[in-house]
């Protein structure tokens, strides 16, 4: 680890078992290029490759199907996505998959697109509707080999056990937890960074430092998840401003791309906490852009949480450069969640809900779906619906 980052930090649960389950990474510029072998390797003659519109129009979708027939491969494109994947659309691109007669599974996009992946590869292997996997640990049979390409730096699903679909229905976000979730290989070209919207950067950003800051509070971490939870929120918060300031420049996209992949590692390991029960719940609700909705939330979850043990958070507030020597962990913790709104700020991210559309009449109906979400498991505090009620109340 370098700089602030290094800062020894409490081990919690350290001296016990540690679990760490990751992909295999292929990292770096022209990591793309790859992408062809890495199907090979896991047995692909006719992947199914998973993007989106934006993706399509930037070029990246043209570039992997050009990789993969190098490869020898026939892929089968599905671009049929909106951001927030709803129940539909997966029903839809499983259809798809399975009229094609394809097999790897691929993704090149953002979350929206690995999530829709996940979940064609869950369909395929286990059958039922998408939504029947809320949870955790539902999908009990094998998936097709999985093969993801983010192009963000922030929502860690090409790591992640995690998938979250929109219920239309219920206008709603559920969390399906697996470790089979996990993707065989995660292929990241930093590379693809550079056509993100500038609010798309931005709000994937601080989605990954929200990964970043939970996976280290989370009451499942460990000395492996401590680790690349500190440095994840060193790089992001000493990048993610020059990502929109010089968009095209090469090593702060690198950095970022190496914090969404660390905060990625550290949070499907020790899972999340109440920022992503109640964000989802928003995104569900507004189909509001979700990492905007954690940059919105994280400083009242990170003063909610202090509340009851600051501790936690004065190595995180060390690596990202805020001075802890000699002072006391509640005013640390504080100061953290001060820093963490004026990076939010200075990125462009509304200071509320109600910017977003939320009204106080929507808080009864998010305060009862949020206590259902499966990430509040491994919030640090105690959580009931007054709390919650209280926190959507305080962002608005």
């Amino acid at each position: 680890m370098e700089g602030p980052g290094a800062a020894p930090a409490p081990s919690g649960t350290a001296g016990g078992l540690a679990k760490f389950h990751v992909p295999e990474v292929v990292f770096g510029p022209h990591a793309l290029a790859e992408l062809g072998h890495c199907a090979l390797r896991v047995g692909a003659r006719r992947p199914f490759l998973v993007t989106d519109p934006g993706i399509v129009e930037a070029g990246w979708t043209a570039e992997a199907v050009g990789h993969l027939r190098l490869a020898g491969l026939r892929p089968v494109v599905f671009s049929d996505l909106t951001p927030n994947p709803k129940d539909h659309e997966i029903t839809a691109a499983y259809e798809h998959y399975a009229e094609s007669g394809g097999d790897v599974i691929l993704a090149v996009g953002g979350g929206s697109c690995i999530d829709a992946a996940k979940g064609v590869a869950i369909l395929s292997g286990n059958g039922g509707t998408i939504l029947g996997f809320a949870g955790v640990d539902k999908v009990v049979q094998p998936i097709p080999p999985l093969v993801m390409a983010p192009s963000t730096s922030g929502t860690g699903a090409d790591v992640s056990q995690f998938a979250v679909v929109t219920d239309t229905t219920r206008h709603t976000k559920i969390t399906i937890i697996s470790r089979t979730l996990v993707p065989d290989i995660s292929v990241i070209d930093p590379r693809l960074l550079t056509t993100m919207p500038e609010e798309l950067n931005a709000a994937t950003g601080l989605d990954a430092l929200t990964h970043a800051v939970e996976a280290y509070v989370s009451r499942a971490h460990n000395r492996l998840t401590d680790h690349h939870a500190l440095h994840a929120a060193h790089l992001i918060t000493s990048n993610l401003r020059g990502t929109t300031v010089q968009p095209k420049r090469a090593e702060p996209r690198i950095a970022m791309a190496q914090g969404a992949l660390e905060a990625g590692m550290a949070f499907t390991n020790a899972i999340l906490g109440i920022t992503h029960a109640m964000s989802h719940q928003v995104g569900g609700l507004l189909d509001a852009p979700h990492g905007v909705l954690n940059g919105v939330l994280l400083p009242h979850a990170i003063r909610f949480n202090a509340a009851a043990d600051p501790h936690r958070y004065v190595p995180l507030a060390a690596a990202v450069g805020i001075d802890v020597t000699g002072r006391p962990a509640d005013e640390v913790a504080d100061e953290l969640a001060s820093f963490i709104r004026t990076l939010a700020d200075d990125v462009g991210v509304p200071r509320g809900l109600s910017d977003l559309g939320v009204t106080d009449a929507d808080i009864p109906t998010l305060a009862r779906t949020t206590l259902d979400d499966a990430c509040l498991a491994t919030n640090p505090r105690e959580v009931d619906a007054e709390d919650v009620t209280t926190l959507f109340r305080q962002a608005l």
